[in-house]
């Protein structure tokens, strides 16, 4: 799931070398939280207009973590 995330997020950036994907553990165990960090110039591509490209991302895991049967959170920072 973090290589996924981390790699649509690189490819829609300007700078892919600043995308960092962090993955964390949740209670209960199989919940993780992923924290997307990108350069402040690339939050706008990444969330895209009206947060369709966030959206996107988001149904993207929920359906991978359905298929695992996890949940799975996304948190988009700069």
């Amino acid at each position: 799931m973090k290589e996924m995330i981390e790699l649509l997020a690189k490819n829609l950036a300007k700078f892919p070398e600043k995308v960092e994907v962090i993955e964390t553990l949740e209670e209960p165990p199989t919940s993780y939280k992923y924290t997307l960090k990108v350069s402040p110039d690339d939050l706008g591509r990444v969330i895209g207009r009206g947060g369709q490209t966030a959206e996107a991302i988001r149904a993207l895991m929920a359906a991978t973590a359905a298929k695992a049967g996890i949940k799975a959170v996304l948190e988009i920072r700069e």
